[in-house]
């Protein structure tokens, strides 16, 4: 048991949910929650920011190199594990407030209620998903294959004497509860029972070895083996094309698009002289209409509007409905396999715990009773609707929170991070050790396509087997790249329904039109300076965010390049005074000799850290603009952040190239109990 765990840890009554106490906290050191608990805690092993030393704030390796940066900078935890954390921390926040009462289980950053909606948060959350229940249950699936094949002939007569010695003897639900105990509270258990192997080289049908669909095992864990410069980033690109896959269909869809019904195109076809409408087109499916001799409007047709309202406001709930799914699996990964600094053992024993009742009861309950009661249940769910409801009603007067109070986040899962909880903890160890940690290293060149090398620990069996009943000739065979597998479809009717071509004519009026915009944009852009010194607020919000090519993007982890109304300057942060603050100054010496230990600097503003409410990443441009830019011009755009204080001031600093990583220190610096909007 891990130290400090008593009894109340393994087996947790609800977490006092009281909505109207309220603790506002200014400083890390107080400990509102356990994530701050924990990165204030002295650990045993111990990575490079939580060393001391006596520098205002070290630089552990802003901007440098993955080669110079030690491993590891977090005890227990390598470095490309924690950049995967990170990389899809600043994926998921976009939007957090403070709040004053105690968070639920103990720790912040949860969503709230009424999460704001919008298309890109949809995405995201529905990215989450794939990245980490789809490629879960893929490799849970691949593992029940390789077990039914019997191609690992020892470890599958295992399972099989073991199950039906359990069947003869009434034993089953014993078993089972012994196996899943098992798992939950020894985890080698895993790894015996369950040898890994890459989830691109296991055949889905036979649960032997295949070609992985990039061509190459590059990667471990992707559905693709695709290759990856980063741990991590592989699935990354897997879960972005998954939602572009879902739109392109759907896009498809709405189209019309049927090629299997096309005349065949040739020179002077109108089908060469445009482009294909599934890529460019906005009314796809009005076209549609139209062209089959429909009229698409809303005079004519008066279910358009309503069927549209429905489905943009069912999107909140449904994208609400996604992150409550994924933080759920989330946490109970984080209990079966702890990151430092949460504890090792804690939550495992919990949850082993909660199972052992079920093997008692298997023991001594049989099915005949089992099933008598699972049928009572059944009844009193169906008939019992008016008991049911007054129940509920005495329930809610007399105990107002008491779903809260019953939820996994508050009792089997109390103290168990999401994802973006564990990662803001381990932002937090950073800070407090005034050692904030460096962002994940950006490499510009693709990966390479060579085959990952795949160790013991990637590729096991069980006693004598060979892994995946493949010699090592056939495995480094199916790891080796093959260029032409990517395309490889379930047939000709996939082929026609995948394909996007434009025409030769097409793509000219493409190239015509993207040279066009690129024009309109550098002149939009260019009106932009003018109309900041005419005075225009938007104007010169918008002036930087497409940054030169040559333009030196360096920064942090103290000073922060950015504009204020327009102005050039830096966002920098000083912890040398009593009260730790966030300021802007447009002094040019900031570039060669920094903000630390100087008192000649004059911010514009400046806001102490515990005095902030509200952080808000926004946009450089509108997301139409932005799809121009990035379409026509192939560069980036650099958005900002809106800072509010408790006073409900704001703060807008825009055209930052570092906006994530200033974002992630303000949030982990201060006492504040975030909330995710």
């Amino acid at each position: 048991m891990a130290a400090g765990a008593v009894c109340k840890d393994l087996l947790p009554v609800p977490h006092e949910t009281e909505p109207e106490k309220e603790e506002t906290t200014t400083p890390l050191r107080d400990k509102p929650t356990e994530s701050h608990a924990l990165a204030m805690e002295e650990q045993e092993e111990k990575g490079a920011a939580q060393v001391e030393h006596e520098e205002e704030v070290v630089n552990l390796g802003w901007n440098e190199p993955e080669e110079v940066i030690e491993n590891p900078l977090v005890g227990g935890l390598p470095n490309e594990d924690l950049w995967v954390l990170v990389r899809r921390f600043n994926m998921q926040m976009y939007h957090v407030k403070e709040i004053p009462n105690p968070p639920p289980g103990g720790l912040d950053l949860n969503v709230a209620d009424e999460e704001e909606f919008s298309p890109d948060k949809l995405r995201s959350n529905i990215e989450r998903l794939y990245m980490t229940i789809g490629i879960g249950v893929m490799g849970f699936a691949k593992q029940i294959v390789r077990l039914r094949s019997w191609r690992e002939a020892r470890r599958t007569a295992w399972f099989c004497t073991a199950y039906f010695a359990a069947w003869f003897f009434d034993l089953l639900m014993a078993l089972i509860s012994v196996t899943v105990i098992a798992l939950i509270a020894c985890p080698p258990s895993r790894h015996l029972l369950f040898p890994p192997a890459p989830i691109a080289l296991v055949d889905g049908k036979t649960g032997g070895v295949q070609k992985p669909k990039s061509g190459v095992l590059g990667s471990h864990d992707s559905a693709t083996g695709a290759p990856e410069n980063y741990k991590g980033e592989a699935v990354e690109a897997e879960a972005s094309n998954f939602v572009n896959g879902i739109a392109s269909v759907a896009l498809s869809s709405a189209a019309g698009k049927h090629p299997q019904g096309e005349p065949p195109s040739g020179d002077g076809s109108p089908e060469d002289s445009v482009p294909d409408p599934t890529s460019i087109a906005v009314s796809a499916a009005d076209a549609k209409d139209m062209a089959a001799g429909g009229t698409p409007s809303n005079e004519h047709d008066k279910t358009k509007v309503p069927m549209e309202t429905a489905m943009w406001t069912k999107m909140r709930p449904i994208m609400h409905g996604i992150a409550d799914v994924t933080d759920t699996w989330e946490r109970f990964a984080n209990a079966l396999s702890p990151t430092p600094p949460f504890p090792r053992d804690r939550y495992r024993l919990r949850l082993a715990a909660l199972v052992a009742p079920l093997l008692l009861t298997s023991i001594f309950v049989t099915s005949y009773v089992f099933m008598k009661g699972v049928t009572f249940g059944i009844g009193i769910s169906f008939f019992g609707d008016p008991i049911i409801s007054r129940g509920l009603d005495v329930l809610n007067r007399k105990f107002p929170n008491w779903q809260k109070l019953l939820e996994v986040r508050n009792t089997v899962l109390k103290g168990v991070p999401t994802n973006a909880q564990l990662t803001i903890t381990l932002l937090r160890i950073g800070e407090a050790n005034k050692a904030p940690l460096p962002p994940p290293p950006h490499v510009q060149a693709p990966p390479p396509d060579e085959p990952v090398e795949v160790s013991e620990k990637e590729r096991r069996a069980t006693g004598a087997d060979w892994p995946l009943n493949a010699t090592k000739e056939e495995l480094d065979e199916a790891m080796e790249r093959d260029p032409t597998t990517a395309h490889e479809t379930g047939g000709q009717d996939i082929d026609a329904s995948k394909n996007t071509k434009h025409g030769k004519k097409g793509s000219k009026i493409l190239g015509f039109f993207k040279g066009t915009v690129k024009g309109g944009v550098e002149t939009a852009i260019g009106t932009d300076k003018v109309k900041a010194k005419a005075g225009s607020r938007h104007a010169k919000n918008r002036l930087g965010a497409v940054p030169k090519r040559n333009e030196n993007l360096v920064s942090g982890p103290v000073e922060f390049k950015a504009r204020f109304s327009g102005k050039k300057g830096h966002t920098y942060i000083t912890t040398k005074a009593t009260i730790p603050c966030v300021a802007f100054s447009t002094d040019q010496t900031i570039e060669k000799i920094g903000t630390q230990e100087r008192e000649d600097l004059h911010p514009l503003w400046s806001i102490p850290i515990g005095d902030i409410s509200e952080i808000r990443k926004v946009g450089g441009y509108g997301w139409k603009a932005k799809l121009v830019v990035g379409w026509a011009m192939g560069r980036e755009v650099a958005d900002g952040m809106e800072i509010v204080g408790r006073n409900g001031t704001k703060w807008r600093v825009t055209a930052m190239p570092l906006r994530d990583e200033l974002f992630n220190r303000l949030i982990a610096m201060g006492g504040q109990k975030w909330e995710c909007w």
